[in-house]
């Protein structure tokens, strides 16, 4: 019996340990302060607060799996939706399952599909390309998905530039309420040249800042079980060589007409390429041309890497955009996993598990570097995190004689808050941002 009793606690020890060093357990936002989504209305640049708890509720794992209970809500503001898309993110009550010891699938890669193909770490689905629209050829239109009927399957529209107009500030949309990103979760108006106009009125943000002078922030998990980074890397495979931006190595066809796949089959024709259907409408424009650059990434859209999370190497996906930080295909993943895909969204948990608890991982911001724009401001000023946010951070506007104006908070999974300075006295202001040993003040004037 006592050897028993000293088998099982060896057990604990162990599930104990990994649940401290495995990043696929510790580095979920697990909302425990209560925080809620907000949503604008079209034509209402005031959000509405929602009653649906955001980010990830809870995280329980087993040996061999993670279990994150989420609503599948963000805790940056979502909407509108502008191209007549009804819905709003609503909670998905949703618990995703993914593996703790991702393998190499060998054999013919899996192709992604519509639908959830992975996790962010707030919990909110993640999509490939795909939007379910295809190009119909006997009916020379397109079909299927938000547009009904049933298209060929051919030429299948690639969702990011085609539903741009849907998308809100933080470059995501729901369907049927499930709320989810195609491509990387950076703000529109935070890219070096902006294509959306969205933020403009409706402002937000999104789960984390693109910084091109540091590595990526761990973002997510595919349906293998492979994690997602964002948009920048180590410039080599080791760890070495400085931070530059992961290169897609898909590029697009130099062709004018649809009658032909990039490896040379006839296929049913698409429309020609033209100002209404221009190249990179659908996903079948692009080939996929090996590069020899370690930054250059294969073709599921990752490489086997040294990251800050895993510093002895894994294979992990990049959100990958282009030199003016727009997203560029294929986006996160695909279109085949380079894993098993054992990943799925389930209704219960048929194991025994244990529930991690975020007090022993997730810590206060440890540095702060931040923006705070524009400076001098008569009207709005914000506040800016360059890093994703693991946990809430406070913010003051505060007087020259030491009071505070006003309080706000960058929630956990989000980067800005906003002062309204347009009743303040002009003058000089500061802004502490943090708490205890990680506070930082920054001078602001208003009203000049």
């Amino acid at each position: 019996m006592k050897n028993i009793f000293l088998l099982l606690s060896l057990v604990v020890i162990a599930i104990g340990a990994q649940a401290q060093t495995n990043p696929a357990i510790t580095n979920w936002l697990i909302n425990t302060t209560g925080l809620t989504g907000r949503h604008y209305v079209n034509g209402n640049p005031t959000p509405i607060t929602d009653a649906v708890a955001a980010n990830v509720q809870s995280v329980q794992y087993s040996t061999n799996w993670v279990y994150v209970t989420t609503t599948g809500v963000p805790s940056y503001i979502t909407g509108p939706f502008l191209d007549g898309n009804p819905s709003v993110a609503q909670n998905q009550n949703a618990i995703f399952k993914i593996s703790l010891n991702p393998v190499q699938n060998t054999g013919n890669p899996t192709n992604t599909t519509g639908g959830n193909i992975g996790i962010f770490i707030n919990g909110v689905a993640l999509f490939d390309y795909r939007d379910g629209v295809s190009w119909k050829n006997a009916s020379n239109a397109l079909a299927g998905g938000p547009l009904g009927g049933m298209g060929d399957g051919v030429w299948n529209r690639d969702a990011v530039p085609a539903e741009k107009a849907g998308f809100d500030c933080a470059k995501g949309h729901p369907a049927m309420g499930n709320y989810h990103h195609h491509q990387n979760p950076s703000a529109f108006n935070l890219d070096l040249t902006v294509i959306s106009n969205i933020c403009d009125i409706y402002a937000a943000d999104g789960l984390y800042l693109i910084n091109a002078a540091q590595h990526a922030p761990l973002i997510g998990y595919s349906y293998d079980g492979f994690p997602i980074y964002g948009a920048y890397g180590y410039a080599n495979t080791d760890g070495t060589g400085g931070i530059t931006r992961m290169k897609s190595s898909y590029q697009l066809r130099n062709i004018t007409t649809r009658t032909t796949y990039a490896n040379g089959t006839s296929v049913t024709a698409g429309p020609p390429v033209s100002t209404t259907y221009p190249l990179g409408y659908f996903r079948e424009d692009y080939e996929y041309i090996a590069q020899t650059g370690q930054d250059y990434l294969d073709s599921h859209n990752g490489r086997f890497c040294v990251t800050p999370e895993y510093p002895n190497g894994i294979y992990c996906y990049f959100a990958t955009v282009d030199a003016n930080w727009n997203s560029a295909y294929p986006y996160l993943i695909g279109p085949t996993f380079y894993g098993t895909k054992t990943g799925s969204k389930v209704t219960t948990i048929s194991e025994t598990v244990t529930t991690y608890n975020p007090s022993n991982g997730l810590t206060e911001q440890t540095a702060i570097d931040v923006k705070v724009f524009p400076n001098p401001s008569n009207d709005v000023l914000l506040v800016q995190l360059s890093d994703l946010i693991v946990s809430d951070v406070p913010v003051y506007l505060i007087d020259m004689n030491g009071k505070i104006i006003s309080e706000k908070t960058i929630a956990q999974g989000s980067t800005i808050a906003y002062f309204d300075v347009s009743t303040l006295y002009a003058g000089n202001y500061l802004i502490k941002i943090g708490s205890g040993q990680n506070q930082k003040s920054l001078p602001v004037t208003v009203g000049e």
